[in-house]
């Protein structure tokens, strides 16, 4: 019998990484690249698609070298950052534009416009809000940027791809348009009742249906493709946030995750049934599996978690390691943190505000406040920010969410942990593998096999860890009370004239 491998491919918004698992699921090699985003304008992020292919295959080929023998069997799935928009020529694969990320919001003023006659129509078929976040208003700008770019789309020229697409279409040399349920919507072109394209949200924002690629399962056979002399079966497909749902082993009605990663991400699983939230909430494919079974779920989207330390490092300069944020935030006394708060509204606000025209505040700074104190403001506004999604979600769903599984970098956090549990006033827990995303895409791979059941995949990955809310109910509410106060003061900044 030959020995079985498992790849997770993992394209990330900030850097691309490979893990390779041996046929228990253990990690066995990783290696990660960092890349940049440019920021051209103002609220403009993009990426070279070049850059994201390339990195990942590199990561590819270094973690295959941990296998001796080529005769053997590898299985792989990809994850990705979700929404993040590209378009390329089918003759050259070359893209006519960089990479538009999911964080960009140029289209912001047009998504506005939109709202007041196709709200409605947008979140009845696709579950989504009608915001700049999603992928169909950026592949508009696109088309409507460039007439020959246009003239190409509408001839059946070119493609267009989620991350996952773009990485299928190059590592199948050009052949292989595809797409998997989940990845699909998130493009607000998908109505998530029928699993298909819809043809009324195409002609709203000006899409040709030629330039969309063929959607199957999250399990479904894609492709094989060979790297470094190793034939390799892809046979999983899911944007990074519905693999990590996976890999947190939430398979069941009710069962809920947050990950903190560049964004925070929290989903509860509602089975096969859409739940339509009345706040702020969006109702979205949480996973298809081999046996056609849909798994839909419940989606909080935060734009900015990781992404406010990385700002602290790179922008701030407040220190040099991310794990130091940790440190200088517990210098802080509780006391010299009341009234101050910080709101990470960089790209606007997501869930359950929906506010493309908020802005990142400091506010309850006094003439004590140093950067110790605007640390601890960030890590705790990631706490913040999860509350409000966790009661728009326990209100949507009529049910109490008693316990979270985080995964994520800032998972590693102890401070920000401990500090989520005491404003939840629910238990947090955290698995024994953090790497949720890439461990959930290879557990969707080895299911989809059939080497690993679902029970067998419950008893790989076990709590390592819980914390426990020390906070009386008191305190919570008048913190709580004091955020909500200084989120209202940094919505519709820029409508402020």
């Amino acid at each position: 019998m030959k020995e079985k491998f498992f790849l997770a491919i993992d394209q990330g918004t900030s850097s691309s990484r490979a893990i390779l698992y041996n046929s228990e699921l253990k990690e066995i090699a990783s290696h990660q690249i960092e890349f940049e985003s440019t920021y051209p304008n103002p609220s403009w992020v993009e990426q070279d698609p070049d850059e994201i292919f390339n990195s990942e295959y590199k990561c590819i080929t270094e973690v295959l070298k941990e296998i001796k023998n080529k005769d053997c069997e590898i299985f792989a799935g990809i994850t990705n950052q979700r929404e993040t928009t590209i378009l390329w020529n089918r003759n050259n694969s070359q893209a006519v534009y960089p990479a538009i990320v999911w964080q960009d919001m140029r289209t912001a003023e047009y998504c506005a416009e939109l709202k007041t006659d196709y709200s409605e129509l947008v979140s009845e078929k696709t579950g989504l809000v009608l915001d700049s976040y999603f992928s169909a208003s950026k592949i508009k700008w696109i088309l409507d940027s460039n007439r020959e770019i246009r003239k190409l789309a509408e001839s059946g020229e070119l493609c267009f791809g989620t991350v996952d697409t773009w990485l299928i279409w190059k590592l199948s040399g050009a052949s292989q348009h595809l797409t998997d349920h989940s990845n699909a919507s998130r493009t607000m072109l998908f109505n998530i009742h029928n699993l298909d394209w819809d043809q009324e949200l195409l002609d709203l924002f000006s899409i040709p249906k030629p330039l969309l690629p063929e959607i199957k399962c999250s399990q479904d056979k894609y492709l094989d493709f060979e790297v470094d002399g190793f034939r390799i079966q892809l046979v999983s497909v899911a944007g990074d946030q519905n693999a990590s749902l996976f890999g947190h082993l939430c398979f069941d009605k009710g069962e809920a995750k947050n990950t903190y990663g560049t964004g925070c991400f929290l989903l509860s699983n509602t089975g096969e049934e859409i739940i339509k939230s009345k706040h702020g909430l969006l109702s979205t494919v949480a996973f298809t599996l081999s046996n056609k079974k849909v798994n839909y779920a419940l989606e909080g989207s935060i734009f900015i978690a990781g992404a406010v330390i990385k700002w602290l490092k790179e922008q701030m300069n407040f220190f040099d390691n991310v794990a130091e944020s940790e440190k200088l935030a517990r210098l802080v006394p509780d006391k010299e943190m009341e009234n101050l708060y910080f709101i990470p509204a960089f790209a606007g606000l997501g869930s359950p505000y929906w506010d493309m025209f908020a802005r990142a505040i400091f506010i309850g700074m006094s003439l004590e406040t140093g950067k110790n104190h605007m640390v601890r403001a960030c890590l705790e506004s990631l706490a913040y920010q999860t509350k409000d999604v966790i009661q728009a979600m326990e209100i949507d769903s009529s049910s109490k969410i008693t316990s979270l599984s985080v995964d994520g970098g800032v998972a590693q956090n102890e401070f920000m942990l401990e500090f989520l549990a005491n404003i939840l006033e629910i238990e947090v827990t955290k698995k024994e593998n953090l790497e949720l995303t890439a461990f959930g895409i290879v557990a969707m791979a080895a299911n989809h096999i059939g080497s690993h059941s679902l029970e067998d995949l419950k008893r790989i990955n076990k709590v390592s860890r819980s914390y426990i809310s020390a906070f009386d109910n008191l305190r919570v509410e008048k913190l709580y009370s004091g955020w909500n106060k200084a989120i209202s003061r940094s919505k519709d900044w820029l409508l402020n004239d």
